[in-house]
């Protein structure tokens, strides 16, 4: 069934009671005081409802009035908001941007980059891939993402460098490791259980876990691996970033290698189709460039 109340009706109740009057009402959207008091009664007569009754010289919402009201305003502003989308969809921006992310991009930064996409691209989805190793490669030549933020750029992708990720060989204060009290070699470590996260990629054709041999567990997510750590189930290296706050309450602690407790490497930024990329793709690479350069 059609509507009976046009759109503009309901825009002139929402104004009445938004400005406070039907004069200001009729200032407020440039119509006559007339034409906003026909649009009131035009909804009245249409509905059978009362929406105002008269206190003195002031009109005041009825009970019905005000559900009236409240569901008109919410109408009004969705049929806003659809003319910007249809505006800025109009100018080309995506309505869904796919973004792979490796793990060791720090959780907080990348949360705060998509809170400052979407304060500009309020209506673009975004399909979030939460990666390791080759599994953002994989993405970006399967043609699954739009940007990808990964640990190597694989060949046919333009990327440029994005972000330093400093390891670190860490255990549990309890872990029989630390309790050797000198500088460890690999041979120390070789007989204790090394924790990795498994490559994300379908081939899992890379290794990134600077392997030593001997025991090992492989997990799936960083928080079970983490957790594991803290638990003395193993030693691993990780990203700085993501055990930052188990490293300031002193819940893991870096082990004291003679040599390769710190390691170093580098996160790219690709895009699966720089010459294709829209508006949104653009001013996502550009939030998360800024969040990297900017970070403490």
């Amino acid at each position: 069934m059609a509507p009976r109340i046009s759109l503009e009706q309901w825009r002139a109740l929402v104004a009445v009671v938004d400005a406070g009057s039907y004069a200001a009402a009729a200032e407020a959207l440039h119509k006559t005081q007339s034409s906003v008091s026909y649009a009131i009664g035009r909804v009245e007569e249409q509905l059978g409802v009362a929406v105002f009754r008269m206190e003195g010289r002031r009109a005041v919402l009825t009970s019905t009035g005000r559900v009236l009201y409240r569901r008109g305003r919410a109408l009004v502003e969705e049929a806003g908001r659809l003319e910007e989308a249809a505006t800025r969809l109009g100018a080309g921006v995506e309505p869904e941007l796919g973004l792979g992310v490796e793990i060791l991009f720090p959780t907080w930064l990348l949360l705060r980059c998509l809170e400052t996409f979407s304060a500009d691209f309020p209506d673009t989805r975004v399909e979030l891939y939460e990666t390791v190793l080759g599994g953002g490669e994989e993405l970006l030549a399967e043609g699954h993402v739009d940007l990808a933020v990964c640990s190597q750029v694989p060949a046919g992708f333009l990327g440029d460098p994005l972000l330093p990720i400093r390891f670190l060989a860490v255990a549990a204060p309890a872990h029989p490791l630390h309790a050797l009290g000198r500088a460890l070699t690999f041979d120390d470590l070789r007989g204790y259980r090394q924790l990795f996260i498994r490559d994300s990629g379908v081939r899992r054709d890379r290794a990134g876990g600077w392997e030593i041999g001997g025991q090992r567990w492989t997990v799936s997510h960083k928080a079970t691996a983490i957790r594991a750590l803290c638990m003395g189930l193993g030693f691993a290296w990780v990203a700085e970033d993501i055990i930052r706050d188990e490293l300031d309450n002193g819940i893991l602690r870096p082990l004291p290698l003679a040599h390769g407790g710190e390691r170093w490497t580098t996160l790219y930024l690709a895009y699966g189709d720089v010459d294709g990329a829209g508006p949104g793709t653009h001013r996502l690479a550009e939030a998360l460039r800024a969040a990297a350069a900017g970070r403490p």
